[in-house]
């Protein structure tokens, strides 16, 4: 795997898969060259994973970060708020994976997605752990726990717009402590610049 991250992350029996070529990878390809971005990283050789989107700062996140998923061939699932799925254009968000979800409600949603995961033999749920564009105190701690409770790796999305790159940072496999954990996926995303840096959440 090429990238500037250390490797410390990927279980030394993960592999890695060249990007297929078709209509999306195209897609992606070319909306990335439009803005002058590359790729970093490789797609990991998992059929399920937790993909975390992060930083997540600006509306713009979404499309760069479906371009890399389409670039790299990987097909992602994510989650959205509700309003975005409303028409005319609700159809759309959902043909590019979105998944409509009430923000405001209460509700199992990690435990939906555990027993979804766990009952699919491919899927990739990106999670922006931030929840929202806007800063707040910390990470919520969802898409972890998501990744424990359906013994799935997780795999480390970025987007750098300071560098103009994104991609997959590395993949890591969830011991079950949480805070010990945390801390290492932190050091990953240091010096990651978001869109807007003052929105970045710890």
């Amino acid at each position: 795997m090429t990238t500037r991250f250390a490797a410390m992350f990927a279980d030394e029996s993960t592999q890695y898969l060249s990007p297929p070529i078709n209509f999306r990878a195209l897609v992606g390809r070319a909306w990335l060259g439009l803005f002058g971005w590359r790729i970093e990283g490789a797609i990991p050789n998992v059929p399920r994973a937790v993909v975390i989107g992060a930083p997540h700062t600006s509306g713009w996140d979404l499309p760069f970060m479906l371009a890399i998923c389409f670039a790299l061939g990987i097909r992602v699932s994510w989650f959205g708020k509700h309003t975005l799925f409303l028409p005319p254009f609700g159809w759309v968000m959902r043909a590019v994976g979105g998944l409509p979800i009430n923000r405001t409600a209460r509700g199992g949603v990690v435990a939906a997605a555990i027993e979804q995961m766990r009952n699919s033999p491919s899927l990739m749920l990106a999670v922006a752990p931030e929840g929202t564009r806007q800063r707040t105190d910390q990470w919520k701690t969802g898409f972890y726990h998501i990744a424990e409770g359906a013994k799935v790796p997780l795999i480390l999305g970025f987007l750098d717009y300071e560098k103009k790159c994104g991609g997959v940072a590395g993949v890591f496999f969830p011991t079950g402590d949480i805070d010990a954990d945390i801390a290492k996926i932190r050091k990953v995303y240091a010096g990651i610049k978001g869109k807007r840096p003052n929105r970045f959440s710890e």
